[in-house]
């Protein structure tokens, strides 16, 4: 990289990665040289950063973009010069149109639905001077209009001219077939039936520019033909451009060989890189970015114009001007609609795709929102123990991955040769790696897998990929490997071990409360789980294996009966390591004490549960005291909050017969009597009114009573100590 006191920098958009050497344009496009390209950076984002460089000449310098990209390139584009003399003074490029722009310009319809034919395209050319060639005569003139039945003809063949007059003139008659009116230079009105016609040449020399405008915007390829931005300068020199530019992402596939001990092996990366432009890579310098930048889209290279109505201001957009082919006499009254943008950009209007919908001026419908979901679990959860320190079984870990940035770059060895739309699968790393084979248990009676424990011995970040893992002169199995930071440790599993077996013959549990504390409305319990274990193990290989077997415990916890210990730092869980010699089997006793928690919600709080607390040795005095207390206190809410039930139960009870009666009355109609003395039923359902009043009446109070005995429970916790507190004091 040369230093930023040699180069003269003219920022014109965003980002420059680096510099290569300089070199003069060999590729020719016409009379312009093609900046050759140099180096491309590729992230995995799916961008690139392009880099070109060259000596600016006599010949005009290019530099070709696809369609596509000329609005990442726009905003992202830097210039470099090497030099205090070479100044590049702008860009120039052809504005990107819009399809129905493109078609307007040419006078056709806006509509990218209507078919572009030859009576079309004649209509376009309507008051213009042409040149029609009938037979072997040509006839001038303005063109004036294209009358008789509407047909799809032919350009006239030779037949056809040897039948047929080349000319007649204009009468009043019925018009048979179709035909031109044309006003002949001559002053004659004429009529040329278009089946004669082999061609007509519009003699207004901005006809066939636009038409091809409009062929280029309408065309399926116009988003990946090439464009070329053109550097302008007065000066010659070397110059270096930048820029960036949507690229395929670049993938990831490992083999790790293991040796024949089973300890250390050699891992080999390779990189699939694709070129997805129409233009060869010769010579380039790759570099594989490993790393996530931000990067957006952004239409910079069309036109915009801002929308004016007769009437009141209107900041719309629009990609078609608005008084293209119309003047505002034209366009009193009329409605002035806005365009439609598909593949999820709405210009002026509402574009939708990719999961989203964008709706104003520019609706960037490709970009969808992230929903944020939320849920609601249970009453009670358990976790490790903040203030029980058991033991740290996280620390068996021997190492932890070193952050190297947030990108890291992998430079090919030799520059890379690689076709227009060609792909290739070039290596970017191979190192030795700390490796040790493992046969891995997640608990016991299940399926024993063989794997891997490996650690990141190089000084690189290692992406993430799959990985086939090759031995004995052969393929091991295939798993994944996830981005793995230098010093980081990962556990691989890439087959099932049919020799190595460990079941669970029997197991014993407890829990002992240790701490109580009370804070927001939430009971803790820290409690200590003791859990011993007799497992079978059994190798029936001739080669000794290493066991490792999956607690599920958390890292606050102590194991014995274990070998060793490790941690599985990607799924937060320690692991006991058994050594079994080959041909073996044995009884393997195994004991695990966890410190954990257990939270529960002031409402989910049972009394048997406090009592039971209360009267635990293990927990200090001056906490069972308070437990004890707070038993009576829920107690007494639980058996009022049964004698609630009781009247809810009556309550719906009295509110389902009420409606029955009810539906009893209306059907009997006028034969209901005049009150409760004329008909039994209406008195019942008096009855029943009286006592839905009085229940009601009578819940409100018990509603109001279970509050009130609820909040004394809560007082009498909250002399509990709180969990920030004890933390403190541990």
């Amino acid at each position: 990289m040369i230093g930023m006191s040699r180069i003269q920098v003219w920022p014109l958009g965003l980002g420059l990665l680096g510099l290569s050497a300089c070199a003069t344009p060999v590729k020719l496009v016409h009379d312009a040289a093609i900046l050759p390209l140099r180096s491309v950076r590729l992230y995995e984002t799916g961008i690139g950063y392009f880099e070109r460089a060259g000596t600016l000449g006599s010949r005009s310098t290019v530099l070709p973009v696809p369609a596509g990209h000329i609005d990442d390139a726009l905003k992202t584009m830097v210039v470099l010069s090497r030099d205090q003399k070479t100044r590049v003074h702008g860009l120039e490029f052809a504005s990107s149109v819009s399809p129905g722009m493109g078609r307007a310009l040419a006078g056709l319809t806006p509509s990218v639905d209507d078919p572009i034919d030859f009576q079309s395209l004649l209509r376009t050319c309507k008051g213009g001077e042409v040149e029609v060639r009938v037979g072997t005569q040509l006839v001038s003139g303005r063109l004036i209009d294209i009358v008789g039945k509407s047909s799809d003809p032919a350009p006239a063949s030779k037949s056809d001219e040897d039948e047929s007059k080349p000319t007649e003139k204009a009468t009043s008659s019925v018009v048979a077939e179709q035909a031109l009116l044309l006003l002949s230079n001559a002053g004659e009105l004429l009529r040329l039936p278009i089946r004669q016609v082999a061609s007509v040449r519009p003699l207004d020399p901005s006809f066939a520019p636009r038409l091809r405008t409009a062929l280029d915007a309408t065309s399926q390829r116009s988003a990946n033909a090439q464009r070329l931005i053109r550097l302008l300068s007065r000066d010659g020199g070397p110059v270096t451009i930048g820029y960036v530019a949507e690229s395929p992402l670049w993938r990831v596939t490992y083999r790790l060989v293991v040796s024949d001990s089973g300890r250390g092996g050699v891992l080999q990366g390779w990189a699939l890189i694709h070129n997805d432009t129409d233009e060869d890579w010769q010579n380039v310098q790759v570099h594989l970015v490993n790393g996530r930048p931000d990067s957006f889209l952004f239409p910079l290279a069309a036109p915009r114009y801002s929308r004016r109505t007769l009437i009141t201001p209107d900041n719309q957009l629009s990609t078609v001007p608005q008084l293209l082919g119309r003047s505002p006499d034209q366009m009193w009254g009329d409605h002035v609609g806005d365009s439609f943008g598909e593949g999820g950009l709405g210009l002026s209007g509402v574009g939708m795709g990719g999961g989203g919908s964008g709706e104003g001026s520019i609706g960037l419908g490709s970009i969808g929102t992230i929903g944020h979901g939320s849920g609601s679990g249970s009453s009670s959860a358990t976790g490790s123990s903040s203030l029980l320190q058991v033991g740290n079984l996280a620390a068996v870990a021997k190492s932890s991955g070193v952050e190297a940035g947030a990108l890291f770059t992998y430079s090919l060895g030799e520059p890379l040769e690689l076709r227009a739309h060609g792909s290739a699968l070039v290596p970017f790393v191979q190192e030795a790696l700390e490796v040790e084979t493992i046969t891995f248990l997640s608990s016991p009676g299940e399926s024993a897998r063989s794997g891997l424990r490996l650690q990141n011995s190089t000084r690189q970040t290692l992406p993430g990929g799959t990985l086939a893992v090759l031995g004995d002169g052969g393929l091991l199995g295939e798993s994944a490997l996830e981005r793995l930071k230098p010093g980081e440790r990962r556990f691989i599993q890439y087959g099932v071990e049919l020799d190595v077996e460990a079941t669970r013959v029997k197991q014993t549990q407890k829990e002992d409360p240790q701490r109580v504390t009370f804070d927001h409305d939430k009971l803790e319990e820290h409690f200590l789980r003791r859990r011993d274990q007799l497992l079978r193990v059994e190798n029936r290989s001739a080669q000794a294996r290493q066991l490792y077997l999956g607690l599920g415990l958390a890292a606050n916890s102590q194991v014995q009966g274990a070998d060793r210990l490790d941690f599985d730092s990607e799924k937060s869980s320690p692991v006991a390591i058994f050594e079994l010699a080959p041909q073996s089997r044995a009884e393997r006793p195994l004991t695990t004490i966890e410190g954990l928690a257990r939270r529960s919600e002031l409402r989910a709080i049972q009394s048997n549960r406090l009592q039971q607390l209360s009267t635990a040795s293990s927990v200090p005095q001056a906490e069972r005291a308070i437990l004890s207390e707070a038993y009576q206190r829920q107690k007494e809410l639980e058996d009022a909050s049964k004698e609630a039930d009781k009247v809810r139960a009556e309550l719906k009870k009295t509110e389902k017969e009420l409606e029955r009666l009810q539906e009893h009355l209306k059907a009997l109609g006028k034969d209901s009597g005049a009150g409760p003395d004329g008909n039994p039923l209406v008195r019942r359902i008096l009855e029943s009114e009286d006592r839905l009043s009085t229940a009601q009446k009578r819940l409100e109070g018990l509603d109001a009573d279970l509050e009130r005995r609820r909040d004394l429970v809560r007082k009498v916790l909250e002399r509990l100590p709180k969990s920030k507190d004890k933390a403190s004091g541990s």
